[in-house]
């Protein structure tokens, strides 16, 4: 649980997706093993932290959805409101932004995709994150941010205080 007057997002690109059939479209595409572990590693990384939603918004893409339920099965102590979104599947900054602020509960995973996520990410904090795989923000990775505001409504770009920075491949550190 975040403090009054605090609010918390946990942002999560979705876990590594399979491309084993060419034919398939983007959106139905599933997770492969790899990203299934990723995703249940993010899910124990947040459980073992008390870091657990109140509120999920998540792209409708299968890799997304696979994601959440990965994620959740790790995540045992709340039953978060999942929201499944349309305008989140390869959405731009803007609309996440928009997206975001429509949110009801102080802790908020949003979870959805490259380019959108990553620029969205780095738009958030305060100062600049020094890591590596920011930039790129590859498949699992997931910024927790927190913010002094009232409500979502009043949430503003470069306000945001970055408390950690996930990724399967620094799970540990």
């Amino acid at each position: 649980m975040t403090p009054p007057g605090h609010h918390r997002l946990i942002l999560t690109r979705h876990a590594k997706s399979s491309w084993d059939d060419p034919l398939m479209s983007d959106h139905a595409r599933p997770l492969n093993a790899r990203g299934r572990i990723a995703a249940r590693e993010l899910g124990d990384f947040l459980a073992s932290r008390g870091l657990e939603p109140e509120e999920v918004l998540c792209s409708t893409a299968l890799r997304t959805r696979e994601t959440w339920d990965q994620v959740a099965s790790a995540v045992i102590e709340t039953r978060p409101d999942v929201h499944y979104r349309d305008d989140l599947y390869h959405a731009d900054p803007a609309a996440m932004l928009g997206a975001l602020k429509t949110a009801t509960q102080a802790t908020v995973m949003m979870i959805g995709h490259n380019p959108g996520i990553a620029e969205f990410a780095a738009s958030l904090p305060a100062r600049p994150i020094y890591d590596p795989d920011f930039r790129k923000y590859p498949t699992c990775a997931t910024l927790i941010v927190d913010f002094q505001i009232a409500s979502w409504a009043d949430l503003q770009p470069g306000t945001g205080s970055v408390l950690d920075f996930f990724t399967p491949s620094n799970r540990g550190k």
